[in-house]
């Protein structure tokens, strides 16, 4: 498993908009779901920081997640674009490879 985790500062007054559009069923989902290599999206919020979120975007392996973007990447920059207005800041935390259990 493949996890790519990204940080938002979102913009106050777009919590809801935010949790929509990037929550397990939103727009990013819908656009990741196309990919079968795609597992599930996880969206986490910080109970101690206002309006900090996590997205945890689950793929099969690296590769699979490099040849969606490389892809798809149209609309990916174009979902992107579109939800500019959502957030102050946004960064990428990381890509993780998840460990196998008998390591």
């Amino acid at each position: 498993m493949f996890v790519v985790l990204w940080e938002f500062d979102v913009k106050p007054g777009s919590e809801a908009r935010f949790e929509s559009v990037y929550g397990p069923s939103g727009e990013w989902a819908r656009l990741f779901q196309r990919d079968p290599a795609w597992k599930r999206t996880l969206l986490l919020r910080d109970p101690f920081r206002e309006r900090t979120y996590v997205t945890c975007d689950f793929w099969a392996n690296q590769k699979a997640y490099e040849i969606f973007r490389r892809s798809d990447s149209t609309e990916y920059l174009a979902l992107d674009k579109n939800c500019e207005g959502l957030t102050a800041s946004e960064r990428e935390i990381g890509r993780f490879e998840q460990l196998d259990a008998t390591s």
